[in-house]
């Protein structure tokens, strides 16, 4: 598995070397819902992640966002609980395009994990194709401890690197959230509307078309205004999830990583 994001024919053809495959699905207004649909019908052997619960670490209110990231090593060792080790490849998905997939995707990689995709489509595309469906919950076979990659590889800034790089020519902020929400003409999940000043948008659905990515050379070409340099591109969203859309968008069509703001507009909103 060499490519970031994956076809439901491929991943069929990937079910031989017993991929971890992991449940993303998940619902802003109804954190319970995902799970549930899980549990009535899933992707045979997946097992299910929950944004707030396992690709998320504790909220402090009046210090961090709506979805912090989870500390590195309990989240090595989640993973390892469900059976990871290094050269076992991983594939998640949602039924949201990838918009939630993506956080997963992006953890495993803040990890050290290389063999790991997002299902293209997602469950709505496994389900077209006549993939079966399996209910109630998966068991797991632990695995011995993940061996998270160290030093951490520099893949996220915090909020005062942040106040630097919205002002230095440098660097590119880009705000991945729909037009409507950067431009604070709606909000129903921040108190506050707007963006961070300095930044641009670049909607996160709008690398999908029909459900699906976009193909690499279209990508290249919407993400063709930004820096050269993968690091001076700094994506954030509401709270760091679906930032990671655009950052793994980015990372099909260049094969680099940019940065991510995890806190996002949720904790930066905490500092003004």
């Amino acid at each position: 598995m060499t490519t970031p994001i994956i076809s439901t024919a491929a991943l069929g053809e990937l079910l031989s070397e017993r991929p971890l495959l992991l449940d993303c699905r998940f619902d802003l207004f109804d954190p319970d819902r995902g799970y549930r649909d899980y549990l009535s019908g899933h992707i045979p052997g997946a097992h299910y992640l929950h944004l707030n619960e396992d690709l998320s670490g504790e909220v402090i209110p009046g210090t961090t966002g709506r979805h912090p990231l989870p500390d590195r090593t309990a989240f090595a060792e989640r993973m390892a609980a469900l059976g990871l080790t290094p050269d076992r490849p991983v594939v998640a998905y949602d039924d949201k395009g990838g918009g939630i997939a993506a956080r997963a995707w992006w953890l495993l990689k803040w990890i050290g994990h290389e063999r790991v995709a997002v299902l293209d489509g997602g469950l709505p595309a496994w389900l077209a194709g006549g993939g079966e469906v399996a209910s109630g919950r998966e068991e797991a076979l632990p695995a011995p401890p993940y061996p998270i990659a160290s030093p951490e590889i520099p893949r996220s800034c915090d909020r005062a690197r942040v106040d630097e790089v919205r002002t230095d020519p440098a660097f590119v902020l880009v705000d991945s959230r729909t037009a409507d929400r950067y431009r604070g003409e709606n909000e129903n999940i921040d108190p506050v509307a707007g963006h961070i000043e300095g930044a641009i948008n670049l909607p996160w659905p709008d690398n999908l078309e029909g459900g699906k990515f976009k193909s690499r050379e279209a990508l290249r070409e919407r993400f063709s205004g930004l820096k050269k340099e993968p690091q001076q591109n700094v994506f954030y969203c509401g709270s760091g999830v679906t930032a990671c859309h655009n950052i793994l968008a980015y990372y099909y069509a260049f094969g680099e990583l940019p940065a991510l703001y995890p806190g996002s507009w949720s904790e930066y909103l905490l500092g003004e």
